[in-house]
């Protein structure tokens, strides 16, 4: 068996980067995202990308790097809300973004690893989500058409894989790592540990690892807050 662990995530993305690639990241916010992988992306200097992900990080942080550095061409998105500069390339039609609903987001992402090319949902009927697709009648209902994403490379952030790369997800970073780790040509999986084969209960797994190609250990991580919310003290 091939060793899938590398030393580095620059060594990871080796060979597998090009100008208008496809990426797809797991992540959530800030939350459960792959941030060595989105450094080494960023310092490459490659390009004219299109990236699905649920949001584009914030500014600054996660996808918000490639934002700023002009990398990015095309966002799939469901959530951009907390991004500045995701919201000003948008509105000056410098990033072209597809809108999509969360759900048939994390769907789309499922159905591109399941080989379904597409499927039809009532989620966007009526609404400009559903504009420019096909819509179909099910029993009296309308349904919109919406394609499964399959991209070149999945970069995702797991908490414990052994050497195999069966990878187990820590609470809410499981997210969307998992539905966009298999939508993917090669899924390279960032991670916290690994440890041996075999250590791991095999009923804990959360993605087994014939998805997972390359694997880099990015601890130790700094624990940045997306909103730090606080109350007033009380009066001793």
């Amino acid at each position: 068996m091939a060793r899938k662990l590398y030393p580095d995530a620059v060594s990871a993305l080796d060979g597998l980067l090009f100008d208008g690639m496809h990426l797809c990241a797991g992540g959530f916010g800030l939350c459960g995202i792959p941030e060595r992988l989105i450094d080494a992306i960023r310092d490459s200097g490659v390009k004219d990308l299109t990236i699905a992900s649920n949001n584009a990080g914030i500014d600054g942080e996660g996808l918000g790097k490639l934002l700023r550095t002009r990398q990015v061409k095309k966002m799939i998105s469901s959530y951009v809300g907390e991004n500045k500069e995701f919201e000003r390339q948008f509105l000056a039609g410098e990033l072209e973004v597809e809108f999509c609903p969360q759900g048939t987001l994390a769907e789309r992402c499922r159905a591109g690893g399941a080989g379904i090319p597409g499927f039809y949902t009532k989620t966007g009927v009526g609404t400009q989500v559903a504009e420019g697709k096909e819509v179909k009648s099910f029993d009296g209902q309308d349904y919109i058409l919406e394609r499964g994403i399959f991209a070149d490379v999945a970069i995702i952030k797991g908490w414990k894989a052994d050497e195999s790369g069966n990878l187990i997800f820590r609470k809410t970073a499981r997210n969307f790592n998992a539905p966009m780790a298999t939508a993917a040509k090669i899924c390279i999986a960032e991670v916290e540990e690994v440890v041996p084969t075999g250590t791991l209960d095999p009923d804990a797994i959360h993605l087994p690892g014939i998805y997972v190609k390359r694997m880099i250990i990015g601890a130790p991580y700094d624990k940045k807050i997306e909103f730090r919310t606080t109350r007033a003290r009380e009066a001793a």
